[in-house]
């Protein structure tokens, strides 16, 4: 382990060969089918949460990680470290971040910085990464702290929902709540605003969002060398689609992820989600992925 501890949650979707090529301590949110709970990503696959959430009648619950749990972790990895730097799930979607400032606050005399990164799923997985990397190579805190920052305005994410009607009933629509009152039958483009989810645009077909999605990102990022991530609710064939479509279309610095949201995000999304999260990046910069 290096001097620098790297922590973050289930949220941050991070393949598992990442978490453990770069040593990151990641703690599980859960989700609740009636009295059957499961850890975020441990005790549960994406293809067994999607078949029981297309099979149940209610919509499950989810639930943040205790401050125990974060104390527990904290306390465990402090005497190996010069610093713990935890970073985590927008704190206007959840109250993980607050439940790691709480064990914070339990544990004064320990060197941990909590950072809410205003985001979640990749996108937040791609700051963690940036962290661990820096980390992983010595670099001291203030340049882990100081990429971190750096990062939570950098980085971008976009979501095409098949319907708003999980994110309604999970209490988690944001300022995408004006799209509930339309008639149309629309596959709206979302994004997180400051840490709230809102609408982006709101084409009348999941073609033309995706579609909207790539040229969107192509006016942002123009020729710029980009790091990008696919990220889908159980779709995994138009994942690859679009994964390659990305991979031919812009400058990319490494071959695109994929991933699918966990459990936990895919309670508040449902499934046939469709999206990408990127940032610009340099050439011959960080290692990755």
């Amino acid at each position: 382990m290096g001097r620098i501890a790297i922590v973050t949650d289930s949220s941050a979707n991070l393949p598992a060969e990442l978490v453990e090529k770069y040593d990151i301590h990641v703690v599980p949110l859960k989700v609740a089918f009636g009295e059957r709970v499961f850890r975020d990503g441990v005790d549960l696959t994406s293809r067994e949460f999607y078949r029981m959430l297309r099979e149940a009648d209610d919509l499950p619950v989810t639930s943040q990680p205790s401050p125990g749990e974060f104390e527990e972790l904290y306390a465990r990895l402090a005497p190996e470290v010069e610093a713990i730097v935890s970073i985590h799930i927008s704190g206007a979607l959840s109250g993980t971040v607050s439940s790691a400032l709480a064990a914070k606050e339990a544990m004064p005399s320990l060197p941990i910085h909590v950072v809410d990164s205003r985001t979640t799923t990749i996108a937040l997985g791609f700051i963690v990464l940036e962290a661990a990397q820096i980390a992983a190579a010595g670099g001291s805190l203030g340049e882990v702290l100081a990429r971190v920052r750096g990062m939570i305005p950098k980085v971008t994410m976009y979501g095409v929902l098949d319907t708003l009607e999980y994110l309604r009933r999970g209490g988690r629509i944001g300022r995408a709540a004006s799209l509930l009152g339309s008639v149309l039958q629309i596959k709206p483009i979302i994004y997180l605003n400051d840490g709230v989810v809102d609408a982006l645009e709101r084409p009348r077909t999941k073609a033309r969002a995706v579609r909207r999605m790539l040229e969107i990102m192509e006016e942002k990022v123009g020729a710029d060398p980009v790091h990008v991530a696919v990220l889908h609710a159980d779709v995994p064939d138009e994942a690859e689609k679009l994964r390659e479509e990305v991979a031919s279309r812009f400058r990319c610095l490494e071959e695109p992820l994929v991933v699918e949201l966990t459990p936990v995000l895919g309670t508040h999304s449902g499934p046939g989600v469709l999206g990408l999260s990127y940032y610009t990046g340099e050439d011959g910069g960080l290692e990755r992925r």
